[in-house]
């Protein structure tokens, strides 16, 4: 029986300063009787990153001319990628790749169609006070307008859709047909058709450093109104 194959999608645009430390994180990660391939889509970068994933080694890169978002490069990403499971990396370092053999051990076992990782499973967000604490209150005023949105349209119980450690089947990629959406939005309208199908869904706990503004962190309050507009329209429009 051959092994499974798992392509890691990592989407970048304009991360010069951490796209080399995350590629390096990712490979240091074993993940026992599973081959991988990794595929860094860079989405049009005016910074160094071009320059800087030169320097890469073991991976295969895929270059868009165009800045055309987040989910245009993830959507190169999955045509590029041969593997049987398909996980989306991003290329800051708010998330850890050592939870990578957990976000696709239910695919694996044959429990799941396709995987979301939850930061709220694993630590509950805190504003105000210590170490930990996060500096992007009004971004989670926004994840639990999407949470309850997704849950009250399309009957389920999840804790988190805009984590960004996603796993897919390949199957399930192909089963939800076409993708539209092209921004930050592209994994709602995925997740939305893959719920409409009927796949089976597991969430499992993610570890989470979020980062601010200062340091790179690109998503704006625009990007979540697109977000809540795309939930609520694939509810019920065909495909």
């Amino acid at each position: 029986m051959s092994r499974p194959r798992l392509s890691v999608i990592i989407p970048c645009f304009n991360e010069e300063a951490t796209i080399l430390a995350v590629i390096r994180r990712v490979q240091d990660v074993a993940i026992k009787g599973v081959d991988r391939e990794i595929i860094v889509v860079d989405d049009g970068s005016t910074d160094r990153t071009r320059e800087v994933l030169s320097a890469a080694d073991g991976v295969r890169i895929v270059l868009l001319e165009r800045n055309g978002g987040k989910g245009a490069a993830v959507r190169a990403g999955f045509e590029a990628a041969q593997g049987d499971i398909l996980l989306i990396q991003d290329a800051d370092m708010e998330y850890d790749p050592a939870d990578h053999p957990a976000v696709i051990a239910p695919i694996l076992d044959g429990r799941a169609d396709f995987v979301m990782g939850s930061r709220f499973l694993y630590e509950k967000p805190t504003f105000f006070l210590g170490e930990r604490r996060s500096p992007l209150f009004t971004h989670y005023l926004g994840n639990i307008l999407i949470i309850r949105l997704t849950n009250l349209l399309y009957g389920q119980s999840a804790t988190d859709y805009e984590g960004a450690y996603k796993a897919f089947s390949r199957e399930a990629l192909r089963r939800a047909g076409p993708i539209e959406a092209a921004g930050f939005e592209f994994d709602n309208e995925l997740v939305c058709k893959l719920l409409r199908r009927g796949l089976r869904m597991a969430e499992i706990p993610i570890r989470y450093h979020p980062r601010s503004y200062e340091q790179g962190k690109k998503i704006r309050w625009h990007h979540g109104a697109k977000m809540l507009w795309t939930i609520a329209r694939w509810r019920w429009r065909r495909f």
